[in-house]
């Protein structure tokens, strides 16, 4: 009889080219999946709905999937390391497998399992997959994390990447004594969204689960990406992979993206197209980077990298802070971004650039607010990612050039010309002139009759004050 290995699911709810899940098939033919709500995670305060939604709906395509494949997939509500040592025990199974995670609570849950799993004589075995490349294996001359992206990227790409592998099948799950046995040591059938105390009324952006995750990519790669250099800043135009919130919770592993734009890269024809498809795998690259950047600096989590950043006297008020939750600042572009986020559970990477350099610089709000209000908000809310993000807006990251200040005005302009996005996230201003939505110069009584907001600050008025905070700092 084949021994049974247990495989932990967390950020990679998929049964394609899973590494560490094809590990475990390889070891038995009897791999039974897990995965555990934790409260830990669950109960935190900045979990977003669409978030905890879309998870939910991967989790149930993945539990179709595993008997599909001939197994199950089993759900635990309780904290890790006590229930998953648990259920092993009971079961009597041999090992249990995962694939790493780069975030801090991650890692210390992931050695308490560990500790507990093997005081039950319980082997372990776990394995890198989110990432084409592990934490360790893409360092500076010295040895050292790379802290600029640049030579990151250049180091990064010159390397090989691992193929896909093998998709998980062919297998046994559990007997029905042995269901029997994992009902008495905790599991239970996956919750709702709602049932969890999470409810999200809006369609959500993407479909959940790995077929969707696949088409989306399919989709992309036969479509958007062949000009998405020039499309992606755009935030009016459908230019983007969509593929942020599979990717996030593994829905699609990452082998398999970049495969796909390999074979679109063998068979383009223009330079223009390889130029797009290049400039994607940057923002690939980009990912991570940040998720390189938070295992190797864990304190990112909590504040900024530069310590001037540590004391920051931040002028904002909560007022200024609620207006540009609530998409109310009086800035076209901006409020637009934030009326998208609040009512889809997702922002276009330009506006997120945008909105984020608005609260830092504009307002002088601390930026681990803004930070927080996208994680509860974001489908697709990763927190290395969100970090580095705002962190690289708000001047406190890793970034060679520590000073950057976006116009509202001109990144409007530039990337809404003709203010179709502007139109389409705030419908009161949809009769207004182009010029003045992209500018911003809306005349008073024109706000006033739309039941439009004045704008709250002026650019040129702050944009000098933070900079003599910025140098008073220094």
């Amino acid at each position: 009889m084949a021994d049974l290995v247990l495989f932990w699911h967390r950020r990679d709810l998929r049964i394609t080219d899973n590494i560490g899940l094809s590990a475990a098939r390889a070891h038995s033919s009897k791999v039974v999946g897990i995965f555990c709500l934790d409260p830990n995670i669950l109960n935190r305060d900045d979990m977003a709905p669409a978030r905890v939604s879309y998870m939910v709906g991967c989790l149930q395509a993945l539990e179709q999937r595993y008997e599909c494949a001939g197994s199950q997939l089993l759900f635990l509500k309780a904290k890790p390391e006590q229930a998953i040592p648990q259920l092993a025990r009971a079961l009597q199974a041999s090992s249990v497998y995962w694939n790493q995670d780069v975030e801090p609570y991650g890692r210390e849950r992931d050695r308490k399992v560990t500790e507990a799993l093997q005081n039950e004589g319980i082997a372990v075995s776990t394995f890198w997959d989110q990432l084409l490349h592990a934490p360790g294996e893409i360092l500076t001359g010295a040895g050292e994390p790379y802290t600029v992206y640049t030579p990151f990227w250049r180091n990064w790409s010159s390397k090989t990447k691992l193929a896909p592998v093998p998709k998980f099948g062919n297998a046994q799950g559990l007997t029905p004594e042995e269901h029997a046995t994992a009902i008495e040591a905790g599991i239970m059938p996956l919750p709702t969204a709602p049932e969890l105390g999470f409810v999200w009324d809006a369609p959500l952006i993407m479909d959940p689960g790995e077929q969707a995750a696949q088409e989306t990519l399919d989709y992309f790669c036969h479509n958007a990406i062949a000009e998405y250099q020039e499309n992606r800043n755009f935030p009016g135009v459908p230019g983007t992979s969509l593929l942020s919130a599979p990717l996030k919770f593994g829905a699609i592993g990452i082998r398999t993206v970049w495969t796909a734009t390999t074979i679109v890269l063998e068979d383009c024809r223009s330079d223009e197209m390889r130029a797009s498809i290049q400039t994607w795998r940057q923002e690939l690259a980009w990912r991570e980077f940040y998720q390189h950047a938070l295992y190797a600096f864990p304190t990112l989590a909590d504040g900024p990298y530069r310590s001037l950043w540590r004391n920051f006297p931040w002028q904002g008020t909560d007022a200024q802070f609620e207006a540009w939750c609530n998409g109310q600042t009086g800035f076209p572009i901006v409020d637009a971004a934030m009326r998208q986020l609040n009512q889809t559970g997702w922002m276009h990477n330009r506006c997120r650039m945008i909105v984020a350099s608005f609260l830092t610089k504009d307002l002088i709000v601390n930026w681990q607010r803004g930070e927080k209000y996208f994680m509860q908000n974001l489908i697709d809310g990763d927190l290395s990612a969100n970090n580095g993000g705002w962190q690289w807006s708000a001047s406190s990251g890793m970034d060679p050039k520590p000073l950057r200040i976006f116009n509202p005005s001109t990144q409007a302009q530039k990337f809404d010309p003709e203010a179709d996005y502007i139109r389409e996230w705030i419908p009161e201003l949809r009769s207004v002139d182009t010029t003045q939505l992209v500018s911003g110069k809306i005349p008073i009584e024109v706000c006033d009759r739309a039941g439009y907001p004045v704008p709250i600050v002026d650019h040129a008025v702050q944009q000098r004050l933070f900079k003599q905070l910025y140098q008073q700092q220094k």
